[in-house]
């Protein structure tokens, strides 16, 4: 998988935005976010690994929804 690969669905992530405030999304917006989403994957990965788990679980994101 490449490093510049979008990760988000970018007329979904467009929809959502436009629905939630009437504002249009910038074409970079889904690059940047695929981006956060990598990042937050690698953090996820080396807890998983710490913990010594060859499963990434959704408690392995610190962002994750507690709620």
């Amino acid at each position: 998988m490449s490093e510049q690969e979008v990760l988000v669905v970018q007329s979904k992530i467009k929809a959502y935005i436009k629905a939630k405030s009437g504002m249009s999304t910038s074409g970079a917006v889904a690059a940047h976010l695929s981006n956060l989403i990598r990042s937050m994957c690698d953090d996820a990965i080396a807890t998983a690994e710490k913990a010594k788990r060859k499963t990434v679980m959704d408690r392995d994101f610190s962002c994750s929804d507690k709620g």
